[in-house]
């Protein structure tokens, strides 16, 4: 398989850059990889690039994305850090996917059993890592509000604030990001969120909340 071209990428609209990222994540779950020649890529790619989707994930070592969707050299942007949190270089990277290379689809991944959404609602506090976990806040006030009765340290309850964490970056980019909203209303990007199962490789598409104009 070739590396995606500019002349492929103007091609395919939101919808059909999430419809890849769908059926990768099946490959990937069945264990049917596509056959690749990453070298042949690496020389595809060597002078510039043509990404159809950039993905905002958790930087945990079980959830990289190029694995998770079967993706290969030069086919995603891949922003990660603890919480898929949303902060400002997140926000200008996403304005280069989408409006300097111009990917399609934004995707906001998180996933179960995740590390730093454990330590925001455990209140852990250390160096740096005390901000960033306050910007999961948001979540967990959002899930006791609707979970009044959840055990705080329980895994569900975790879980459950992990999945509005999602939500809740996908809420940050469009309030704060005027270019990216300008794309999103032109219908020329499309935003949504999945949430990755650590334990079954599979990714649950949040096609509900996907932003983007009807096509024309």
């Amino acid at each position: 398989m070739k590396a995606h071209t500019k002349e492929n990428l103007e091609s395919i609209d939101p919808h059909e850059a999430l419809q890849y990222l769908k059926e990768g994540n099946y490959r990937f779950v069945n264990n049917l990889k596509v056959n690749r020649n990453l070298l042949q890529q690496v020389e595809e790619t060597n002078e510039e690039q043509h990404p159809f989707a950039v993905i905002v994930s958790c930087m945990d070592s079980r959830t990289s994305t190029e694995h998770i969707f079967d993706q290969g050299i030069g086919d995603i942007f891949s922003i990660r850090n603890a919480g898929n949190v949303i902060n400002t270089d997140v926000l200008g990277s996403l304005e280069y996917a989408c409006k300097v290379v111009g990917s399609k689809l934004i995707l906001v991944l998180g996933h179960t059993h995740c590390g730093a959404i454990n330590g925001a609602c455990k209140h852990y506090e250390l160096g740096h890592l005390t901000e960033l976990l306050h910007k999961i806040h948001p979540a967990m006030e959002k899930v006791g509000k609707d979970n009044p009765y959840d055990d705080k340290e329980h895994e569900d309850y975790v879980n459950k604030v992990a999945h509005e964490n999602v939500i809740h970056s996908i809420d940050e980019i469009l309030a704060k990001s005027s270019v990216l909203r300008e794309l999103i209303d032109q219908g020329r990007i499309g935003i949504t969120g999945g949430f990755y199962d650590v334990k079954t490789g599979e990714v649950e598409f949040f096609d509900e909340i996907i932003y983007n104009s009807p096509k024309v």
